[in-house]
């Protein structure tokens, strides 16, 4: 669970902090509002002979300086917008109120609120955490609303300063070690030999995006979405660091599952027979490893695979271009560094663990 959370977390980092292609100037609002009215509902036919559905409402604002004022969105159809957005009397929306040199608003109606909905399924996944895994599935989900609070309070707002993206989410990273396995494992020696594991197999992932995210050129901003944040900031904000601060937090969760279990392996084996020599508890806690190493990597690739679908299909249908190459490159990396980060946390972890209650022992 918590490895998918974060791998969807880090590519979280690459979408863009806004609601729309054409941008948010700082003079724009954005509020909820109700619609009260739909004035005119027309198809219109478009060049190449589809249709496009324009919907003229009447709207409440239900917030900040329009709150209870009725203001106008006249619905766009000249563009080509796929599937947009169909709207009911009684139904919550998004209105960005758009501001012109002379001070006049025109509202554009942006997205549905999708609130309440959110979190109910917040609500339902809290519940059956705490259903299953009882008192340490609570301690899951507070460590997890812990990350939510490093990764939004520190690790976003320092990027969206300036920050150099790959030195705060190493910090941030070490945070979210410290709340994740501590609270989950609590506090003993299987939870530092966990961290120091995991800190290490991170740097070697790190050093390897590094190198090939510099080998194979990438920007940074090659998809649609990323360059949305050109403009977001009054400060510079380093794309290929926020490339490589996703790939960092989206292997973070990966690495938590696999180290956490192979140490838990290796110290389960060496109770049941105490008087194995190193090499040989090392051999056997591998073993349980690299049947583990298969299942984690392909987890890994498919939750990128299901982020990045509509650019697989963009290939498939030999549509992708010239920009598309550099979204594949982007992906690619993304997920064999990942991978091999992964791969190689299996043979850290079990030496680390192996060594220590050897050590510990004397054998």
């Amino acid at each position: 669970m918590k490895k998918i959370i974060f791998t969807i977390i880090g590519l979280m980092l690459l979408l863009p902090i806004g609601i729309s292609a054409q941008g948010q100037t700082a003079a724009d609002r954005i509020f909820k509002a109700e619609v009260t009215e739909i004035v005119r509902e027309i198809d219109n036919v478009l060049p190449d002979g589809s249709t496009s559905r324009q919907q003229d409402l009447k709207l409440k604002g239900l917030e900040g300086e329009f709150k209870d004022k009725t203001v106008d969105f006249k619905g766009i159809s000249n563009v080509d917008v796929i599937k947009k957005n169909l709207y009911k009397v009684g139904e919550k929306v998004l209105v960005l109120a758009s501001v012109d040199d002379a001070g006049n608003y025109t509202f554009y109606v942006t997205d549905h609120v999708r609130t309440n909905t959110l979190l109910l399924l917040v609500g339902l996944f809290v519940a059956i955490i705490f259903i299953v895994g009882g008192w340490k599935g609570l301690r899951s989900i507070i460590s997890l609303a812990l990350t939510f609070v490093v990764i939004m309070k520190y690790i976003v707002p320092q990027i969206l300063q300036g920050s150099d993206p790959v030195i705060v989410t190493i910090i941030g990273s070490l945070l979210i070690l410290l709340c994740v396995i501590y609270l989950t494992e609590g506090f003993n020696i299987r939870s530092h030999l966990g961290i120091t594991s995991i800190f290490i197999s991170l740097i070697i992932t790190i050093t390897l995006s590094w190198l090939f995210v510099a080998a194979a050129k990438l920007s940074g901003i090659s998809s649609e979405e990323t360059s949305f944040l050109v403009g977001v900031s009054k400060y510079a904000i380093n794309f290929k660091g926020l490339l490589l601060a996703g790939i960092i937090i989206g292997a973070l969760g990966v690495l938590d599952d696999v180290v956490v279990s192979q140490i838990a392996t290796v110290e389960e084996i060496n109770k049941t027979d105490p008087y194995l020599d190193r090499w040989e508890l090392y051999k056997r806690g591998f073993k349980v490893g690299v049947s583990h190493i298969s299942s984690m990597t392909n987890t890994l690739f498919l939750a990128y695979a299901g982020a990045s679908l509509s650019l697989l299909i963009l290939f498939s249908s030999g549509q992708s271009g010239t920009t598309g190459w550099g979204q594949a490159a982007t992906e690619i990396v993304r997920t064999l560094a990942g991978s091999i980060g992964l791969i190689l946390a299996v043979p850290i972890s079990t030496f680390i663990a192996t060594w220590w209650w050897k050590r510990r022992r004397k054998v």
